[in-house]
């Protein structure tokens, strides 16, 4: 059964995004990057939200059409388009780029997702991460905690999350001193 698997940075004191929705603090260099390919281009699909799917249709649909795009960007943006993605949102009208629009997480049409054949599916997006997490459908967490505190903004774990168990599968350190901890949910 595939598993659906959620793959985020997030910064040591547990934030994924800082409180203007900046970035700019997650060190994804050329090794780092390439770990990221590797993993996602085995996946079966992209599972996203609203506000992931239009931040990645931002940039990654034409990013290897610059000539200066490092050789891990220029991958990813060919993983990216040609990875099949549902998009769960009520207010979303059109997706592009191998993209369906899902309009709510149904658990049962989840689970059957999951049994379909293929690789895992990557979820993106913390609010919908936390929805799947209160269904019981998120089998992983690959964190990559980057070694920087951003003092707030968007947590991973939003406020009101239940009380839920991990274990640990593996960890890992990058030369940057991002460190991958990757943990199975205890259900």
């Amino acid at each position: 059964m595939r598993k659906i698997v959620v793959q985020m940075c997030v910064s040591l004191d547990g934030f994924i995004e800082g409180p203007q929705g900046e970035l700019d603090w997650h060190l994804v260099d050329e090794e780092l990057h390439y770990h990221f390919n590797h993993q996602l281009s085995a996946m079966g699909a992209f599972l996203n939200g609203r506000v992931m799917y239009e931040l990645m249709a931002q940039y990654w649909p034409t990013a290897d059409q610059d000539p200066d795009a490092p050789a891990p960007v220029a991958e990813f943006a060919r993983i990216w388009r040609e990875m099949p993605k549902l998009v769960y949102s009520k207010s979303l009208q059109k997706a592009d780029w191998n993209a369906e629009i899902v309009r709510e997480v149904v658990p049962e049409e989840v689970r059957r997702l999951k049994e379909e054949p293929g690789g895992d599916l990557a979820l993106g997006g913390v609010d919908l991460a936390a929805e799947f997490l209160r269904h019981g459908l998120v089998d992983e967490y690959r964190l990559y905690v980057q070694p920087i505190a951003i003092g707030g903004g968007k947590p991973l774990f939003p406020p009101g999350t239940a009380r839920t168990s991990f274990r640990l599968l593996e960890s890992r350190t990058f030369g940057n001193g991002v460190e991958l901890l990757r943990y199975q949910c205890a259900q």
